[in-house]
């Protein structure tokens, strides 16, 4: 509608992982080891920005309190899994991981 004038906002720019030039420092020096990252920031990176890509789901032992009897079940199970023995419910879909029924206990399962 009229020209104010005004420049556009400069474009983003992430911050800067290297370490500020001096004169005793070299340039390519950095805060961050690329090669060996820590397992905090791993685990939080997206499964296919790791490192190593690796799932996010997993297969787990769910064991019933009612009669104890132990059931595998997908972490991100997308039906209500009920036990085998006494039809009790074990885990229900959430859209993510699924929610274990309280009084289940579990354990991931080793490959």
């Amino acid at each position: 509608f009229g020209s104010s004038g005004a420049s556009p906002p400069p474009p983003f720019c992430p911050p800067s992982h290297t370490v500020p030039r001096d004169s005793d420092t070299s340039p390519g020096n950095m805060d961050i080891d690329l090669l060996n990252p820590c397992a905090k920031e791993e685990r939080s990176k997206h499964k296919l920005k790791r490192m190593i890509q690796s799932p996010n789901s997993f297969f787990m032992d769910v064991k019933c309190p009612g009669c104890l009897q132990i059931t595998t079940v997908y972490s991100h199970a997308q039906t209500v899994v009920l036990c085998g023995n006494c039809n009790q419910m074990l885990c229900q879909p959430t859209g993510g991981l699924a929610r274990l029924t309280e009084g289940c206990s579990f354990r991931k399962k080793v490959e």
